[in-house]
């Protein structure tokens, strides 16, 4: 009898989401970690995630996991458009933070070139595709219609 391994649940919710989750002063990052995998069901280890503070600026500071992420946002000040938590995986961190600086119209922009851009490159694979299958087409029909005599 073959045992499968134990599956985990992958879940990574949408880019900027918010969440709330009741935290106090003494809980450190890693408390609040496994607390936010907790909330999200998801199964893979608080050790492949980081909470970062991100300024509008584009700075970006992990916070390490003895450290209080509660009060690390309280010394940030009351706005939160000055700093904000994410929680990211850590390898995706350099990816994601290069965009917190920009203003929404900029960030629809991108979207946009990137939907264009992907759209080009589906009707150009299609188009590639479409010549093969004809071609393949017209073999099998040369195969089918047997030897041709010279």
């Amino acid at each position: 009898q073959r045992r499968s391994a134990p599956q985990t649940s992958v879940f990574t919710p949408a880019y900027g989401s918010v969440t709330n989750v009741r935290i106090n002063s003494t809980m450190t990052t890693l408390q609040v970690l496994k607390l936010l995998l907790n909330k999200f069901k998801i199964e893979n280890s608080a050790e492949e995630f980081a909470l970062y503070m991100v300024h509008t600026s584009g700075e970006k500071q992990k916070l390490r996991g003895s450290d209080f992420p509660l009060l690390a946002r309280v010394l940030q000040g009351p706005c939160e458009q000055v700093s904000k938590v994410f929680l990211m995986e850590k390898d995706q961190v350099e990816e994601v933070a290069q965009y917190i600086k920009f203003e929404m119209p900029i960030l629809r922009s991108f979207i946009q070139k990137l939907e264009e851009e992907e759209d080009r490159e589906v009707k150009k694979l299609k188009r590639k595709y479409s010549i093969l299958r004809l071609r393949i087409e017209q073999r099998l029909e040369e195969i089918s219609e047997g030897p041709t005599a010279m």
